[in-house]
């Protein structure tokens, strides 16, 4: 299982059990979290830069007054124009023409195209198909962002009611070693 939480940054996580996985695509291999004494690992990759672009298009640039506009904005045009952004955020070249759809759009393609590197990298390391991809974080409530993801993977990408699942599975946790729940089969249940 992988879930990558869209965040100002997006990390995303796939857990390799008892195995710590040594990449050789980029990756790092991380500690898992563990109910036991049993060591658990996870593959790891990070993209810096995820809901800080939509911040900078918002603070830095002026493009969006929201960063809930993003979205409506970019949907407003088919596509990037074949423009590709990578969020290097040190500026545009070009100061003579209006690129505000064009380029919030490919803001958010850009943290699909980084994300799903990603995804493809843990898929080689761990020689094991990834079948979805679940989400969570601010970023995972872009409906447009959310499917360049899946259209990107070919898999689904499966979003929660609750979109904070990382603050979440920390109380889970806590709860069950506080004896809240008795296993995590009825965490699960929740």
């Amino acid at each position: 299982m992988v879930k990558n939480t869209y965040s100002t940054g997006c990390f995303m996580l796939m857990q390799t059990g008892e195995r710590a996985c040594e990449s050789q695509h980029g990756l790092l291999t991380t500690s898992a979290a563990q109910l036991d004494t049993q060591p658990v690992f996870a593959l790891e990759g990070s993209v810096f830069i995820c809901g800080a672009v939509v911040q900078w298009l918002r603070d830095g640039l002026g493009v969006i007054k929201s960063s809930a506009e993003i979205e409506a904005l970019a949907t407003s045009v088919p596509d990037s124009g074949g423009v590709y952004f990578v969020p290097a955020l040190t500026g545009f070249g070009s100061p003579h023409w209006d690129p505000r759809a064009r380029i919030s759009r490919a803001a958010l393609e850009a943290i699909g195209y980084q994300s799903a590197e990603l995804l493809l990298a843990m898929q080689k390391d761990a020689a094991t198909p990834i079948k979805e991809l679940r989400v969570d974080g601010g970023a995972a409530a872009n409906n447009l962002l959310m499917q360049h993801q899946a259209d990107l993977l070919g898999i689904p990408v499966v979003r929660p009611h609750i979109i904070e699942t990382t603050a979440l599975g920390a109380a889970y946790l806590a709860g069950l070693t506080a004896g809240v729940w008795n296993s995590t089969k009825e965490i699960a249940e929740h």
